[in-house]
């Protein structure tokens, strides 16, 4: 009896130390947000000189990950906001606006008095009423030394009609957060999940909230069944039945001291509302069959006109106590939840007209090679090698996926004296790449930025490029970017170095705005979990 209520003292003891700590680690990350705060109204004291909206045509957009791609439901535009970019020894946070006008194919940035603060990783939905609207919630900033980092808690609409900028306070919403989702379901907004983090710990959300557009109130949800365990970056989309798909995504856990161990989540669920009862949702784990997409993170969704979910890319990691080794991907694939099966994306490459042969000739050259190639399978996807060399001497081969054209071999025409074949140069597809923005608008696919890490490098993309989803062809670059051109600085280089940094301003910004910039960590985790790692892989097979 003794020893049983030892025990059982000890156990109280051990609880009380564990809430001991707790409060000083609260204590601590509310002293970080403090002084972080007084940084964040420093740059919204610049953003409040400006007084009126100012548009400028300008070149595409600084290279970022981590930002939001929206289409405009009215317009034939794409809408950029926030992000974030790394130097090698800085972090950029952006909190800029950019529209990109498709049929012009040109670019605006817009400047709108009093924006939302600088921000990643947070979530952005655009709904068509007052004739569209943006909303967005959450994200991050960090500090100068990449050590302290805030979460946002704070709901903005950006009201496209009239271009202006409108905080929404209401009490009772998700405490702060990135790495979050976000859809829009009828009248509401409903937010699911993300990660808040200080310096010595961390915490993985998978709450559940809604947002009334109409009555401006918040309400936490609180469905039946079992749900998604605590996650970040995962898919969450709305199916054309009125369902909520949860699929993937990445959360940690301390295994000891100082040790942390990533999972990559691979499991779906389906979140239902309950018919006849307002307000009451409803969990259930799903199993789609089909051709899974590996388990990643870092991945990017979009929604398809068919009402199925695409995904896109990410990086896959494979850990090994303290190391870590990841590989990044530029796959697609397609999930459809009518027949609860995924399809891996496979182009077709362009259409080539045929033209007519003429008669009477004999010996062509392309005789041969078609008896040749009778029976032979299709041109695998080519690879093309490039190499990045890092300040450390560190090599590291980037590869590249060229859609083939056709069976091995084969010109597309079949009139070899017109000339060169046609088809003689593939066309370049996206990189592997995590923490890429999609969107989707008339059909058309559109993905812009992300990154991938070489060695120690880690290379921010400012690249666009485009898909028709209806013919599912070949990709058209509308943006090119060679990854070799952007400059690293190692983290032994001097303080007055990376202050003359070019091309992370984020669209020639101001002296004042340049100083945003923050040492970014190692790792993100609503993007690629991990130390740097040397190695990046071409498009997977399809």
């Amino acid at each position: 009896m003794g020893k049983k209520g030892k025990k059982e003292k000890k156990g109280r003891g051990a609880e009380k130390t564990a809430a001991k700590m707790e409060k000083k680690v609260s204590k601590r990350s509310r002293k970080e947000e403090e002084d972080l705060e007084a940084l964040i109204a420093h740059f919204q004291a610049l953003d409040a000189r400006k007084t009126r909206i100012v548009e400028t045509p300008c070149s595409p957009p600084s290279p970022r990950l981590n930002a939001s791609l929206s289409a405009h439901p009215e317009k034939e535009e794409l809408i950029l906001f926030g992000g974030e970019y790394f130097n090698g020894q800085k972090t950029f946070v952006y909190n800029e606006l950019y529209v990109y006008n498709i049929r012009k194919d040109a670019w605006t940035k817009v400047e709108i008095p009093n924006p939302p603060p600088r921000r990643c990783a947070h979530q952005a939905v655009v709904v068509p009423q007052g004739g569209g609207q943006l909303w967005i919630f959450g994200g991050e900033f960090a500090s100068p030394d990449g050590e302290h980092f805030y979460h946002y808690r704070d709901l903005w609409v950006l009201h496209l009609a009239t271009r202006t900028w409108e905080q929404v306070r209401s009490p009772g919403g998700p405490s702060g957060r990135s790495g979050h989702r976000m859809v829009a379901w009828k009248r509401q907004l409903i937010l699911f999940g993300g990660f808040h983090e200080s310096t010595r710990d961390y915490i993985y959300y998978n709450d559940l909230y809604a947002f009334n557009l109409d009555a401006f109130t918040w309400s936490r949800l609180s469905p039946s069944g079992t749900g998604p365990t605590p996650r970040s970056g995962c898919q969450m989309t709305v199916t054309a039945q009125g369902s909520i798909v949860i699929y993937g995504g990445y959360s940690k856990q301390r295994v000891r001291k100082d040790v942390d161990r990533g999972t990559q989540h691979s499991d779906m669920f389906l979140l239902k509302a309950e018919e006849g009862r307002e307000g009451r949702w409803a969990w259930t784990r799903v199993n789609p069959s089909g051709a899974k997409p590996t388990p990643r993170s870092g991945f990017s969704v979009a929604v398809a006109p068919n009402h199925q979910t695409l995904l896109f890319g990410g990086v896959c990691d494979d850990e090994e106590d303290e190391s870590l080794e990841g590989h990044f991907l530029s796959d697609l694939h397609f999930y459809d939840p009518v027949r609860n099966r995924w399809f891996a994306g496979q182009l077709k490459g362009p259409k080539v007209e045929k033209r007519r042969r003429r008669r009477g000739r004999r010996g062509e050259p392309g005789d041969s090679s078609k008896q040749e190639l009778k029976g032979t399978r299709a041109q695998e996807p080519l690879q093309v090698a490039r190499e990045l060399v890092a300040e450390d001497g560190t090599v590291a081969t980037v590869q590249q996926g060229l859609a083939a054209r056709g069976p091995a071999g084969q010109p597309e025409s079949d009139d070899s004296d017109d000339g060169p074949s046609e088809a003689a140069v593939p066309a370049v597809e996206p990189s592997a790449r995590s923490s890429a923005m999609l969107a989707v608008k008339h059909g058309r696919l559109y993905l812009y930025g992300g990154m991938f890490e070489a060695g120690d490098r880690q290379v921010t993309l400012s690249d666009l490029y485009c898909l028709d989803l209806h013919k599912m062809e070949e990709w058209t670059v509308l943006v090119e970017m060679d990854p070799e051109s952007q400059e690293w600085l190692e983290e032994t280089d001097s303080e007055e170095d990376s202050d003359e940094v070019k091309g992370a301003e984020g669209g020639g910004e101001s002296e004042e705005d340049e100083d945003s910039g923050e040492e970014a960590r190692e790792q993100r985790p609503s993007a690629a979990p991990g130390e740097p790692f040397a190695d990046s892989l071409p498009r997977t097979e399809q």
